[in-house]
């Protein structure tokens, strides 16, 4: 037993690494939204279009991912998600050295490519996580581990890009080079170390039950209908407020690269909450979780809009020093800003709410709903989407009239429409 506990740590490191590439490059593809504005004049929505080519990918292999998990196991499902993820890495990379009149569609390509690899991670890297920690409280704690690590990671991506591409005047896909680097050397070293360790596959599923069936069964109920709603909404939300802040404080005073600052602070805020979170989650239901967060969020949203820009204040942002080294500072930002970045700690916690709330009480149809859950994942290309067209007609601080009522939706889940009317038995 002690040489099998051995044998995993590398496979276990591995799937962290993972845990944190799921965020290293979902998280890139709304900074780049800033080079693709600079290198070919996007518009908003435009720029937000690399981000929602992403996020398809989840409405396109959300399902598609759990039946190739539950026909191939773990590790094959692993090693997929893995090459998938460097050819489309690799193929954005790609798009910083062909033509300008195809480079905008070469990235939009790889975009979707990688998005494809990110819904298969997301399949696998939870259960198998915790099937290498021995499942309970081992393998919870290994999960936890992995989601700080992914919070890492997705605060240190829009400051490094903000690094990367400076003050420019016209930000090049070559200038952030360095972070495909990174991620095709991650993909390339997982792969590899996979290919060589032997992991422990799950138990086979009960098959007593179609796909047709369970997710027929799934959808006879209210709570999770509009709770799936709920996680369409709310990943849009997630990636909406970081995404069009970088965006605003880029063609400010303020300039690109405190902006990427800015915005990875949203992201460690998102941390910190996880964290709280998770040490009160046994005492506090999700209900009041997710009504609270909701409701501050709507209160920090409406108080950003309506505040004036010309009031400035400093936050203490994750910055990169003079001597080269990261560290925290203090950056000047309009009032607004600081508003959106506390909106970090309402987001961090509630994917995990809504999801509670969403399968209380669905029994054998819990499986059929983690597959509907992992399709509307797609909320967050789709809603940023329409930001971007807002903002393009009214501007960037009245685009959030779209995050206000999206959180007003996630306030009415949380008090009225989690409500279970039926349970399922398990």
């Amino acid at each position: 037993m002690e040489s099998t506990k051995q044998n995993y740590t590398v496979p276990i490191i591995m799937m962290i690494l993972l845990f944190g590439m799921i965020a290293f490059v979902t998280n890139l593809a709304a900074p780049m939204g800033i080079v693709l504005k600079d290198q070919f004049g996007a518009t908003n929505f435009q720029g937000m279009l690399g981000n929602a080519m992403n996020f398809i990918a989840y409405a396109i292999m959300g399902i598609p991912g759990g039946l190739l998990l539950q026909r191939v196991g773990y590790k094959k499902t692993a090693l997929i998600a893995v090459a998938v993820g460097f050819i489309g890495v690799g193929v954005q990379y790609l798009s910083g050295h062909v033509g300008q009149n195809i480079a905008f569609t070469v990235y939009l390509i790889g975009a979707l490519i990688a998005g494809f690899s990110m819904t298969l991670l997301n399949t696998v890297v939870n259960p198998m996580l915790n099937t290498l920690g021995g499942g309970g409280n081992k393998g919870n704690q290994l999960i936890q581990v992995g989601g700080s690590f992914n919070s890492v990671m997705a605060t240190f991506t829009p400051a490094f890009v903000g690094i990367l591409i400076g003050e420019a005047a016209k930000a090049q896909i070559s200038d952030v080079f360095p972070v495909m680097y990174i991620a095709l050397g991650v993909f390339g070293l997982v792969f590899f170390v996979l290919m060589g360790v032997k992991i422990p596959e799950p138990h086979a599923e009960h098959k007593g039950i179609s796909l047709k069936d369970s997710m027929k069964g799934a959808l006879q109920y209210r709570h999770l209908i509009l709770g799936a709603v709920a996680i369409f909404i709310y990943v849009g939300v997630e990636i909406g407020v970081p995404g069009f802040l970088n965006f605003w404080l880029s063609d400010s005073p303020v300039g690109k690269t405190t902006a990427g600052y800015v915005a990875g602070t949203y992201w460690f805020l998102m941390l910190i909450g996880r964290l709280v979170g998770a040490s009160i989650g046994s005492k506090v239901s999700s209900k009041l979780m997710l009504t609270a967060t909701s409701l501050v969020g709507i209160i920090l949203i409406a108080a950003a809009m309506f505040s004036s820009p010309a009031n400035e204040v400093s936050i203490p942002v994750i910055m990169k020093s003079a001597a080269g080294s990261v560290s925290f500072g203090l950056a000047e930002v309009p009032i607004n800003a600081m508003l959106l970045v506390l909106v970090g700690l309402c987001t961090s916690i509630m994917w995990g709410g809504i999801f509670n709330l969403a399968v209380e009480g669905l029994g054998k149809y819990t499986a059929a709903a983690s597959g509907i859950f992992m399709t509307m994942v797609v909320g967050g290309g789709i809603l940023p989407l329409i930001q971007g067209k807002v903002a393009d007609i009214a501007g960037y601080l009245p685009s959030y009239w779209v995050i206000l009522l999206s959180l007003g939706y996630l306030l009415f889940y949380a008090l009225i429409g989690s409500k279970v009317h039926k349970r399922e038995e398990a």
